[in-house]
């Protein structure tokens, strides 16, 4: 995984965030600021419990990405599988993308309504009661279970590393590129959810995702008709 890959993720996920993400996970960050933040707690309490919740999606999203990658390598018998599994991840970043932008439904389609559970729901609000900060990090590791299509862009992404160390760090640069977005939301209460913003961002990350798709595919291709140059730009080796 080149320095190229890991900028590329960091980008679309930053610019993704301001778009999708806010629009997934913004009512849940919003409950939760308005129930469990104390409006008389000092500004710097209130933004160690916002980091809390962040880093806790974070810890999940790079524990999903250590599996997913170790499952990407099991997966991963011979060249044209390993190829194989690149340009299927590439087709589906294409379709995220053009999701992102309206053309296809094919992130609401996968996104799932585990948030529904019964497990889940008396999760959620039992962690909501808590005004510990550490409630803050376990309802942020809850959250991070959600089923979301921009989270599975990247587990694919994660998966064709074939590495359960670089997916977890694909995952976890991931994490850690969306904290801004939600923290703003949370601690602003809501500055970038009527405004512009949003939509600007979306449309980038909906381009970047698309053109990294047709990378991804290339490498795809790349490995199968060359497997030892593509071993030496996908994982550094």
């Amino acid at each position: 995984m080149d320095s190229v890959n890991l900028l590329s993720i960091m980008t679309i996920a930053f610019l993704g965030s301001f778009g999708h993400c806010v629009g997934m996970c913004g009512g849940i960050v919003l409950a939760y600021t308005t129930t469990k933040v104390d409006d008389r707690w000092a500004k710097t309490r209130q933004a160690v419990a916002h980091l809390a919740y962040s880093f806790g999606r974070v810890l999940t999203y790079t524990l999903l990405g250590a599996i997913f990658g170790f499952l990407g390598g099991v997966a991963t018998f011979n060249n044209i599988a390993n190829g194989t599994l690149w340009i299927v991840a590439g087709v589906l970043m294409v379709l995220a993308g053009l999701s992102l932008i309206g053309k296809v439904k094919f992130l609401t389609l996968i996104e799932h309504s585990f948030s529904k559970s019964r497990w889940y729901q008396e999760s959620f609000r039992k962690l909501l009661r808590s005004k510990s900060l550490f409630s803050f990090f376990l309802l942020g590791m809850l959250n991070g279970l959600l089923p979301c299509g921009f989270v599975y862009f990247f587990a694919i992404t994660a998966a064709s590393t074939g590495s359960p160390l670089w997916g977890a760090v694909v995952m976890f640069i991931f994490g850690l590129s969306t904290i801004p977005a939600l923290f703003s939301l949370g601690f602003f209460v809501g500055i970038f959810k009527q405004t512009s913003l949003r939509n600007t961002m979306i449309k980038l990350a909906a381009v970047l995702v698309i053109l990294y798709g047709l990378f991804t595919i290339y490498n795809g291709y790349q490995y199968i008709a060359d497997p030892n140059r593509t071993l030496l730009q996908c994982h550094g080796d």
